[in-house]
């Protein structure tokens, strides 16, 4: 990109977006974001304008996106909670994706999931599925990118699974632990995002690393490598949400939850493909051993506490 451009990135005060901005204005750019959480720290000292979704009023919604070049959404919820759910969260892309039409954006970088389909009794994957029909059909210049799992230093799943280690005399794992996982560096994952936003032609890509773990081996590999290596046990899939529960009740947060179980041992955080990213986790885990897992990385504080930064 050669020339100056208005790039809005959704939640770019959060996790993955954070690291779009970065690159976006490392390159020249102008940045805004579409939040939640306008009084969540700004990591960029004022050079990303936070501007409210307001999903409860579309033309307002698409004034915020006039003069926007790429529009790259990574706006989701993992769970349902009383106060958010995935249902809300497709009304919500799609009011999203209007306003986009409307304000003429000229491209959407939108992130989804691996293994997403209409037919998917899983809400999680379904509503992905819908929300990528939608944009296809949109009319609007797209490129979807599916990733498995995201890794970084504000990551939930990789920390969490290092601090149970930590805590617990064993381990747990949803039968065998055989379904496979094939995680994605944040940095990796943004640089490929911003390439698409670059990009001309409709793509669908899925984003995933370099390595691939079944599930099992990646407890093991993680466990070795911070030196708190634990039995690992195999569980029924409703003993290990009982024990989830009770984990969660204690951490005030949701560790797991039936549907992410199943999509597990569905094997649906796995694909058939080359890899696009570089960076192998296990090297990544090397390198940040001494505070991976030290502290609880809570996703519901992160959800509810709009103003405090996403760090563990």
């Amino acid at each position: 990109m050669n020339t100056i451009e208005t790039h809005m990135v959704t939640g770019a005060f959060g996790f993955s977006g954070k690291y779009i901005a970065k690159i976006l204005l490392d390159k020249g750019h102008k940045v805004r974001t579409l939040t939640n959480s306008v009084n969540r720290n700004n990591p960029f000292e004022g050079k990303v304008p936070a501007i409210p979704f307001n999903f409860d009023n579309v033309d307002k919604l698409a004034k915020s996106l006039q003069g926007v070049d790429v529009l790259y959404n990574t706006y989701w919820v993992r769970f349902n909670h009383e106060t958010f759910s995935h249902n809300v969260a497709v009304k919500n892309t799609l009011k999203l994706f209007k306003a986009a039409k409307t304000a003429e954006v000229k491209r959407i970088v939108h992130v989804s999931i691996t293994n997403p389909s209409e037919e998917s009794k899983l809400e999680y994957f379904h509503g992905k599925a819908l929300l990528e029909k939608a944009l296809m059909d949109s009319g609007m210049s797209y490129s979807i990118l599916r990733p498995a799992v995201i890794f970084g230093k504000e990551d939930i799943l990789i920390n969490n699974i290092a601090w149970l280690l930590r805590k617990m005399p064993l381990f747990p794992v949803f039968g065998y632990g055989s379904y496979r996982i094939q995680p994605i560096y944040v940095k990796d994952f943004a640089e490929l995002a911003v390439k698409e936003g670059n990009g001309k032609e409709n793509s669908i890509i899925n984003a995933i690393g370099p390595e691939t773990y079944t599930y099992k081996s990646l407890v093991e590999k993680i466990g070795d490598i911070i030196g708190v290596s634990k039995p690992i046990v195999s569980v029924s899939p409703s003993f290990g949400y009982f024990v989830g529960c009770l984990v969660s009740k204690i951490v005030k947060d949701v560790i797991i939850t039936k549907e992410e179980i199943k999509g597990l041992m569905a094997d649906l955080l796995c694909v058939d493909d080359k890899p696009t990213g570089t960076t192998k986790l296990s090297e990544w885990i090397n390198k940040n051993k001494e505070m991976l897992g030290k502290k609880y990385a809570n996703e519901l504080t992160r959800r509810l506490n709009r103003a405090i930064a996403y760090v563990n």
